[in-house]
Order: C-alpha cells, then structure tokens, then sequence
C-alpha cells in the first residue's frame, strides 16, 4: 500500500443525503496534509484533503482511509481501471 503524501489523488467517499434522494459517490480528491507524526487522536493513516465536487470544494481535515467498506466520509486508493 503506498504512503500517503500531499499532492497524491485518491478518492473520497461522499455521504450522500440524509432521505437518500443522492447516494454515497466517490469524488477526486487531493491530499493537502499528512500528520508529521502518528498519535492516537490523528493516525497515521488520517489525512487533510482537498474534495473536487461538480459544486466546488470540500475541505476535509482529519480524514480516515478506509480501503474495505469505503465508508461515506473516508477516502482510499483509486482502483485501477482496465481497458
């Protein structure tokens, strides 16, 4: 699994709405900052990240990665996509 550094693309995972008229989408995100050093509140695998939606921006700071269950609020690895 590569290391989380700023500047990498990954993908955040969208909540979706509350009645589910939208459901939880994966969006291009930029990381904006990783943690200089891991502690309990701030894991090593949290990050600060910059959430490219059709409406604009989303600043996410303290972001989990989550690469099982792709949970709505999380961000993990873009999948490879074949041709």
């Amino acid at each position: 699994m590569p290391k989380p550094s700023v500047s990498r693309m990954v993908h955040y995972v969208s909540y979706g709405t509350p009645g589910g008229e939208y459901g939880s989408e994966c969006r291009a995100a930029v990381i904006a900052g990783v943690p200089k050093k891991a502690t309990r509140a701030r894991p090593a695998t949290t990050v600060d990240l910059v959430v490219l939606n059709p409406g604009g921006l989303f600043f996410n700071q303290v972001c989990r990665q989550d690469e099982e269950t792709k949970a709505g609020g999380t961000w993990h690895w873009p999948e490879i996509v074949e041709d």
